[in-house]
């Protein structure tokens, strides 16, 4: 899936703010089902966050997973989410004037399950159903489904 960690000086997102930046952030991911997309905020007391050796009050940290899709080996593409990702998180990084860090990782989507579950493979018939009902959908329920002619 999409995990987020967004590491921040305590206060520094209001409830409002969290719950916004998190909408911003899934809207990225429109070709995956919404609820793949897992983002934290990790709020850091004074004194917990340090750049260069040194404490900072002015800094964001987002750490970022990737599972349920990976990059080709394209950089171009690579870059493209970049700069799609950095759009959506510019009300809450740039505009606000501070200092913001931003990794990817590629993770291996045969190391995760969902409910037990493996994840459907990539443009599936039952990645559409976990899409469309923005849940884990299990593998009997969707034998039904289809067998009822829903999907």
């Amino acid at each position: 899936m999409p995990f987020h960690r967004i590491f921040a000086p305590k206060g520094f997102y209001s409830p409002a703010d969290k719950a916004s930046f998190a909408e911003s952030i899934t809207k990225v991911y429109s070709i995956i089902p919404p609820f793949f997309v897992i983002v934290v905020f990790i709020d850091l007391p004074d004194g917990d966050l340090f750049v260069g050796g040194k404490p900072s009050k002015n800094q964001v940290r987002i750490g970022v997973e990737h599972t349920a899709r990976n990059f080709t080996k394209c950089d171009a593409d690579k870059r493209k989410f970049m700069e799609r990702y950095e759009k959506a998180i510019q009300p809450f990084t740039k505009e606000r004037g501070i200092e913001w860090e931003v990794q990817v990782v590629d993770c291996d989507r045969h190391l995760l399950t969902l409910n037990g579950m493996e994840l459907p493979k990539e443009n599936s018939v039952e990645e559409k159903i976990w899409k469309a009902e923005n849940r884990a959908v299990s593998y009997e329920e969707m034998e039904e489904m289809k067998s009822r002619g829903i999907v």
